[in-house]
């Protein structure tokens, strides 16, 4: 691995630790030239999975989009950052676990409300309202009902 600093084509590895339940390694590099360490990280190269659109157009799966949506959701909530990223991360192990390369927008959204309700139910109904796109107050207040009756 060359050397961020120096630019030397030769590095050791000195720790190398699993990520996201061994999906992704992370490694401290120390530079064989000027001895300097750096980190590197290490994730199998997978197909791109297209997501399906509601209007029909088609956009590569962006974990970072599943992130801020759930981040924007749990706004303000006893929800930490870890658990935001173990809830992104989840939607994308499911996605990419799929054998199709194609996944419906909806689809998407129903795994994040999935795992928004069972950390949150704030964030979960305030996710539902963006996403399912409510009309009035009533809609609201069904979804609220819905999520009582369930209990």
């Amino acid at each position: 691995m060359k050397c961020i600093y120096c630019g030397h084509p030769e590095s050791k590895v000195v720790d190398s630790r699993p990520l996201n339940d061994g999906a992704t390694i992370r490694r401290r590099r120390e530079c064989l030239s000027c001895g300097r360490r750096f980190t590197t990280y290490e994730k199998a190269e997978q197909m791109p999975v297209m997501v399906v659109k509601k209007d029909g157009s088609r956009e590569e799966f962006d974990i970072d989009k599943i992130q801020r949506g759930i981040r924007k959701a749990c706004e303000k909530r006893n929800v930490s950052a870890d658990t935001i990223e173990s809830m992104a991360l989840e939607v994308e192990r499911k996605v990419q676990e799929r054998a199709e390369q194609e996944v419906t927008a909806r689809e998407i959204g129903d795994m994040v409300m999935d795992a928004l309700k069972a950390v949150d139910e704030v964030a979960y109904v305030r996710f539902a309202s963006v996403y399912r796109e409510f009309k009035d107050v009533g809609t609201f207040m069904a979804e609220i009902a819905k999520l009582v009756s369930e209990k």
